[in-house]
């Protein structure tokens, strides 16, 4: 039966991933320190010493833990990987891109991998080049695999649950800076959701923003700063970038006629890029040009000041609504 429980973000994901193994046998938790030290953000806290030699430490080698899972997979078991910073999966890439994306379709549909990849990216204070990059373009862009981004306590429940159960490979990213960010009730036990959908976080009629990933909390921050003025920004969740819950942006736009997409990964390449083809492509009438927002085209610099300055403040944001839903 559901309950509610008040938990951090990165008590959420503990929970879903403690339901997942006490309900399916053939669930396996695996990566760097995942085991006994409990992650090293203490995500996986305490699953070691009740699930046993199913949650186990790794080596330190992604391809080698990646392509475990996908061998698992492949073999009947429905592991969940952990990568400690989405920057390092790139170093897997063929395990992902070539192997686990491609088994359903070469096997005629006879074999899959459903596994569970959990890993987070963004920017935090000192997070430096190498572990601060927006990748979900990257995954995003690969038939076979499916990709969300949880930005809420209950969706850090829910995702993946629903990429756990799901027989396709999954890639789950989270955000270091929502681990720890205070408690919210969220529901556990309830059914499990399917892949895809987009989530209205606040309802609005003059400008349509779609966001996902930790950007989302700046954006929800500049629409109730920008209520005030008049202007009801109307926030969508994109939640799964992969599938897009195109039918959801449509709808939204149909009612305001204008549109932002928001995101921390880069703009050059990025998924808003992909929207607003994909918007334009549709026939449905703007009432001006969409706007993306985004980091630009530069690595993330080690200094937070630096780092601020090149990642969307709400000001920024703020400010992109504001012109968009006035022009």
């Amino acid at each position: 039966m559901p309950e509610t429980k008040k938990l951090t973000y990165a008590e959420s994901v503990n929970a879903a991933l403690r339901r997942a193994l006490d309900e399916l046998p053939e669930t396996l938790l695996f990566g760097e320190d995942v085991g006994t030290p409990g992650g090293v953000f203490g995500v996986t806290k305490g699953l070691r010493k009740q699930f046993g030699e199913r949650v186990f430490d790794t080596p330190i080698s992604e391809s080698a833990i990646l392509g475990g899972a996908v061998g698992a997979a492949m073999f009947g078991r429905r592991p969940i990987a952990e990568i400690m910073w989405a920057d390092f999966s790139l170093v897997a890439l063929d395990q992902l891109v070539n192997q686990a994306a491609n088994v359903r379709y070469i096997s005629r549909g006879t074999v899959s991998a459903p596994l569970t990849v959990r890993t987070q990216q963004g920017n935090a204070p000192g997070a430096c080049a190498q572990h601060s990059q927006s990748l979900e373009a990257f995954f995003a862009h690969v038939p076979g695999l499916r990709v969300c981004l949880p930005a809420t306590h209950q969706d850090a429940y829910d995702l993946l649950l629903s990429a756990v159960w799901c027989d396709d490979p999954v890639i789950v990213i989270e955000n270091r800076t929502l681990y720890h960010a205070g408690k919210q009730e969220v529901s556990v036990g309830g059914e499990i959701q399917p892949v895809g959908g987009a989530a209205v976080r606040r309802p609005g009629h003059d400008v349509t923003v779609l966001t996902w990933g930790a950007l989302q909390h700046r954006v929800l921050e500049a629409a109730d700063r920008l209520a005030a003025d008049g202007i009801e920004a109307e926030v969508l969740d994109a939640r799964w970038v992969r599938p897009l819950d195109l039918d959801a942006v449509l709808a939204s736009v149909r009612r305001t006629g204008k549109l932002v997409v928001a995101h921390e990964a880069h703009t050059v390449g990025g998924v808003g890029g992909e929207v607003l083809a994909a918007v334009a492509e549709s026939g449905v009438p703007l009432r001006c040009p969409p706007v993306r927002i985004g980091t630009p085209a530069t690595r993330i610099p080690a200094a937070p000041g630096l780092a601020a300055a090149v990642i969307p403040s709400t000001d920024v944001i703020a400010e992109a609504i504001t012109k968009t839903a006035r022009a």
